[in-house]
């Protein structure tokens, strides 16, 4: 009898658990997304100090579609700063409903969050001043090479200089702005991150007239997601269904192109990601 009142205690907890989100959402009108502010073209902060970008404007749509589930049309959505370190623990203490920005769906992250359906797909590279004679990976043997700190970048440049037998010094830093600044200084010879955050923060940073170019190859493959909370069945087919809606509808044809539109169309593999993932209701 004890372990029967155990294992239904614990089937109920669990059933609490799932449904929180969704009813914390619709008891407070309110849906929390965190945001990383340096990531353009995927979140950044606009002149007016508003987040913008592709990734913002997937979660907006992902508000609107649980806005209309739980029939809350006046669904206030709150944006909360966060950094590329505590980004994950934001989401696994549910200080934040969603995380809207650059990361990368990995197993082991999932042991900590859960993950939506795949919103973007990068390649890892390296960013190079444009007199660099550097064109691969392999040519940066004694070399220096920034990257940013407890990222799948960071273990796939390690992995890609140790499957080429290239040496070659690995520099931590913070954010892409730190990394940008000490290539412009000539501190490193090379700054590792996603492709097109690269060109990104290239675009919107002020480089003191400098020149700037991506390697020929990229060294790993990024499958971004949303992150959510980890256990909450309910809540994650809510994102999903709004993410799916989009792909579906195709006006995720119009996102793209109003944030990434000038680095050329989607890619095969891009488009079909958006394709496979447009599941029906």
């Amino acid at each position: 009898m004890t372990r029967l009142l155990a294992l239904l205690a614990a089937l109920l907890l669990t059933s609490t658990a799932a449904a929180q989100t969704l009813d914390k959402i619709r008891k407070s009108g309110v849906i929390t997304f965190g945001y990383v502010e340096n990531a353009a073209p995927f979140s950044f902060l606009d002149g007016n100090g508003e987040p913008q970008g592709y990734s913002i404007d997937l979660c907006r749509a992902v508000a609107d579609g649980i806005g209309a589930q739980l029939k809350r049309t006046n669904l206030k959505v709150k944006w909360v700063k966060l950094t590329i370190q505590n980004r994950i623990d934001a989401v696994r203490s549910k200080r934040v409903d969603a995380e809207c920005s650059t990361t990368t769906w990995t197993f082991g992250r999932q042991k900590l969050v859960d993950f939506s359906l795949i919103t973007f797909v990068d390649g890892g590279s390296v960013l190079t001043k444009m007199d660099s004679p550097a064109r691969r990976v392999s040519d940066f043997q004694g070399k220096r090479i920034a990257v940013i700190r407890s990222t799948t970048t960071e273990r796939a440049l390690r992995e890609a200089l140790a499957s080429r037998m290239v040496i070659a010094e690995v520099v931590l830093v913070e954010n892409r702005d730190q990394g940008l600044e000490l290539l412009r200084q000539g501190q490193v010879d090379g700054f590792a991150s996603d492709r097109t955050t690269l060109i990104g923060v290239v675009v919107t940073s002020r480089t003191g007239g400098d020149a700037f170019r991506l390697l020929d190859e990229d060294f790993s493959i990024e499958q971004y997601a949303l992150m959510l909370p980890r256990g909450d069945a309910d809540y994650r087919l809510a994102v999903n269904r709004s993410l799916a809606r989009l792909y579906r509808s195709r006006d995720i044809e119009k996102v793209y192109e109003l944030w990434l539109g000038p680095l050329g169309p989607p890619s095969m593999l891009l488009s079909a990601t958006y394709f496979i993932q447009s599941l029906s209701e």
